[in-house]
C-alpha cells in the first residue's frame, strides 16, 4: 500500500529525491532504512518563516527550576533564624546602669557629650525573643520623658531594654 506523499510547503519530490539520494550515497539504501517514515530521515532541518527562532536564554528559561511554593524559602529561613531570650538583670544591675544613666543627664546638661558604648536588647518584631545588639557613640538627648536614649546617628534605645553601659 502506497502512503500519499505529505506536501512540506516547497519541499515536495524534490526533497524526497535528495533524500533517498543521500541514504545511496552514504551506502544506507537498505530494506532496514526503508521503513514507512525512512524517507524524513535526511531531509533538511526546516526553519519557519512565520515564526521567528527562540533565543538562547528564551530557550534555558523552559528549563529553568521554579519556586513550586512560593514563599515557602523564606517561611524555612524565618523558622530557622535564632534569637535569644532577654536576660532579667537583678537589682544591683539595674542600680548600676540607673547610676550611669543619671551620670549621663549629668553630662547632657552640662553640654558635654562623651561616647558611651551601649548594650541592649533588640526584641525580634516576628518572633519570642530577640537580639543584643551593642552601640557606641555619643547620646544626643535622653528623650520620651526619661524612657530612650537617641543617639546621634539617630538610633533610639529603650532604657529598659539597656543591658549595659560603658563610657569611653
Amino acid at each position: 500500500m502506497k502512503r500519499k506523499e505529505p506536501d512540506r510547503a516547497g519541499q515536495g519530490k524534490k526533497t524526497e529525491a535528495v533524500g533517498k539520494e543521500h541514504m545511496r550515497e552514504n551506502g544506507r539504501d537498505t530494506e532496514e532504512e526503508r521503513w514507512e517514515y525512512g524517507d524524513l530521515l535526511y531531509l533538511p532541518h526546516h526553519i519557519s518563516v512565520r515564526h521567528p527562532p527562540m533565543s538562547v536564554a528564551d530557550r534555558a528559561a523552559q528549563f529553568s527550576p521554579f519556586a513550586a511554593l512560593t514563599g515557602y524559602d523564606a517561611a524555612v529561613q524565618e523558622t530557622a533564624r535564632l534569637t535569644q531570650e532577654r536576660v532579667e538583670l537583678d537589682e544591683s544591675q539595674k542600680e548600676m546602669i540607673n547610676e550611669k544613666i543619671q551620670r549621663l543627664l549629668e553630662q547632657l546638661r552640662k553640654k558635654e557629650h562623651p561616647i558611651w558604648k551601649i548594650t541592649y536588647f533588640q526584641p525580634d518584631q516576628w518572633k519570642e525573643g530577640g537580639c543584643y545588639r551593642t552601640v557606641a557613640g555619643k547620646v544626643k538627648k535622653i528623650g520620651g520623658i526619661g524612657t530612650e536614649l537617641v543617639m546621634e546617628d539617630g538610633v533610639r534605645i529603650s532604657v529598659e531594654e539597656i543591658f549595659g553601659m560603658e563610657e569611653e
